[in-house]
Order: structure tokens, then C-alpha cells, then sequence
């Protein structure tokens, strides 16, 4: 299968190695992945924030560079695929262009985010990683809430040799970040943040891995500031590491240091 790369601003600017990882992955599984050099953002920072008018151009360019150039569209992101599939098509309505709307619709109906196009589409859940480490899983709440992967990246993980899984009290609690929403409700974010900590502590794991860089990232900051050894690995890593090329369970804030 042909499958085009959404790699998300985050991705490409601070967190390369889950794009990356997606790439490696896939093409490990005999599929052709092509990234179309002209993609930005897809707008959900501006539509999240209130401002569709300056999103519709993001949709339409986000449109016209996926448009064609492969059979599925695939983004290391539960956010940025909530925003193509429920959003973009909104976007392009609001601001009177019907024809980039249904335009919207039909790209919507072929991207997926990473563990909805292994499982779904694909049709696989072991995809040969091997990583020996014990590991949580943070459901993020676009996954969880827009896309409804349910528990596909638990089924996904459940197949990694030598992974130990441990289950998340409250998983499914937002852990604060909520892009701009940490700005703006700092203290709010910060106490839902602790939780969040407090329970990826009382798993005792040594990787809490998720399925947005996003998530990671605020996840990551704090644990990384309380010095507890606990790494943040975004799912794309832990599903691309196998035992001939294994992955460390670097901390995901550490490269943006």
C-alpha cells in the first residue's frame, strides 16, 4: 500500500523520531510510505484557538498536498487526525467553499492516525517490535475522545516481545496539556498534570508512551523536572524497535534541551 506521511509541526520541528519511527515501521511491513515535502500545518492550533478564518487556508493547502499522492494518509497524531476528520471540512463550510469541503471529507475518509491504520486497515497487531521494558499507556483524549481508537494501541502493545504492560489508574482523566489551554489555565494544567504523574508513578513503569508527542511533551516536562527516571516514548518508537535495531527509552523532552 501507498501510504502518505503527515509528520505534524511538532514532529518536525522539536520531536523527529516519531515521524521517523512511523516511516520505519511501515516500511518494515512491505509498505511504500512517500512524504510530500510541501505539507504544513493542518490548522488545529488556529481552529482550537477561534481562528477559523486564518485555519481555511491551512485546510486547503493540507488538502491540495495529500489530494492524490497516495492510497491512505497516515499522522503520528490523534490531534492532527481529529482535526482532518472533524474539523477541516467544518473549517471549509464556515468560510463558503463547498467544494473544498467535500474535497475535505473525501481526504478525511482516508487518513488515519497510527494504531487505526495498523489495526484497521492493515490488519495487524504484531508488527515484530521487540522492546524489554515495562511500560504504561496514556490514552490521549483526541485518541480517545474524536477518534475513538479505543484500545487499539493496547492491542498493539500487548504483541511487542518482551514489553511488560502495566495498567494506568484513571487513564482515561486528561493529563492538562491541551495545547493552548496550558497557557491560559496554567494552574489548572499543572494540578492535572500531578495527577496524571502521581498515577504514571504508581505503575512503577520505566516508559509511559502515548500516541501524541503533544501529551508526551507535557507528561514528559514533568517527570523529567521531578527526576524520576521515567522516559516518555511516543507508540511509533516502541512499535519500531525490534531486537537487530533496538530503541532506547530516551526521555522525549531531553532532545529539546
Amino acid at each position: 500500500m501507498r501510504i502518505a506521511l503527515v509528520a505534524t509541526c511538532l514532529g518536525d520541528a522539536m520531536f523527529p523520531q516519531a515521524p521517523r519511527a512511523t516511516v520505519e515501521l511501515l516500511e518494515r511491513l512491505g509498505h511504500e510510505v512517500v512524504f510530500p515535502a510541501d505539507q504544513t500545518c493542518c490548522g488545529q492550533a488556529h481552529v482550537n484557538t477561534g481562528y477559523l478564518d486564518m485555519a481555511l487556508p491551512l485546510v486547503r493547502h493540507h488538502v491540495d498536498v495529500f489530494t492524490g499522492v497516495a492510497d491512505v494518509v497516515v499522522a503520528p497524531s490523534g490531534s492532527c487526525v481529529g482535526c482532518v476528520r472533524h474539523q477541516h471540512a467544518m473549517v471549509a463550510r464556515r468560510g463558503g467553499d463547498e467544494g473544498l469541503a467535500r474535497a475535505a471529507e473525501d481526504l478525511a475518509g482516508r487518513t488515519y492516525e497510527l494504531s487505526e491504520l495498523l489495526v484497521d486497515v492493515l490488519g495487524v497487531t504484531d508488527v515484530g517490535a521487540y522492546y524489554p521494558h515495562r511500560v504504561t499507556y496514556h490514552p490521549t483524549c483526541h485518541s480517545l475522545r474524536m477518534l475513538r481508537v479505543g484500545d487499539k494501541p493496547l492491542r498493539l502493545l500487548r504483541e511487542v516481545r518482551g514489553l511488560t504492560l502495566t495498567e494506568l489508574p484513571d487513564a482515561e482523566v486528561c493529563c492538562g496539556f491541551g495545547g493552548t489551554f496550558a497557557v491560559k489555565n496554567a494552574e489548572t494544567s499543572t494540578a492535572m498534570l500531578a495527577d496524571k504523574m502521581a498515577n504514571v508513578l504508581s505503575t512503577h513503569a520505566e516508559v509511559c508512551t502515548a500516541g501524541d508527542t503533544s501529551c508526551l511533551m507535557h507528561i514528559g516536562g514533568g517527570l523529567s523536572r521531578l527526576r524520576s527516571g521515567v522516559r516518555t516514548v511516543h507508540l511509533a518508537e516502541i512499535l519500531a524497535s525490534t531486537e537487530e535495531s533496538p530503541r532506547v527509552p530516551d526521555a522525549i523532552m531531553s532532545e529539546a534541551r
